[in-house]
């Protein structure tokens, strides 16, 4: 009966050490919290301030969408800049449009040059292309240092104007 108490014993004292240890990290996982939560923090600032960027870069893209669709109903459309301008900031109500540049441009269908005179192409049709640039400019709410404060975000877009 002696070699069974022995193993007992040595089961007990194992079984002792282990809660010795356990006890030695009671705060262990504590401290590990503490010490990695400013980065993860900073990690989802930063996950934060990337979304509302690129939000704002997609506003801006589909203000010059939406204001090119605008103008392009109709060759009547064209030449109404501030119709335009209207269109691409209704588009964007999240963010304020700094610059929203018209331009318009004409081609032959046969692809001779012209000058958006009717007489330009002879045997071809004259047609008129559209471009609308807008631009926002865009201010984080978490600054790093030696990065710039604001970004400026551009917007095209181009589109054959209907006859």
């Amino acid at each position: 009966m002696q070699p069974s108490r022995m193993f007992d014993r040595r089961k007990q004292n194992s079984l002792l050490r282990g809660c010795g240890k356990i006890r030695e990290q009671k705060g262990q996982a504590l401290i590990e919290a503490a010490l990695t939560m400013p980065l993860l923090l900073l990690f989802l600032v930063g996950a934060i301030e990337i979304a509302r960027a690129v939000f704002a870069g997609i506003e801006v893209s589909n203000a010059a969408r939406a204001g090119v669709q605008y103008g392009t109903q109709s060759s009547a459309y064209v030449a109404d800049t501030t119709g335009i301008q209207n269109a691409a900031a209704a588009d964007a109500p999240d963010i304020t449009l700094g610059t929203t540049t018209v331009s318009h441009s004409c081609i032959c269908s046969n692809g001779a040059a012209s000058t958006c005179l009717p007489t330009d192409c002879s045997g071809a049709s004259n047609e008129t292309i559209l471009t609308v640039q807008t631009q926002a400019t865009f201010d984080p709410g978490f600054y790093l240092p030696g990065i710039s404060h604001t970004f400026t975000l551009h917007g095209q877009a181009v589109q054959k104007v209907l006859q």
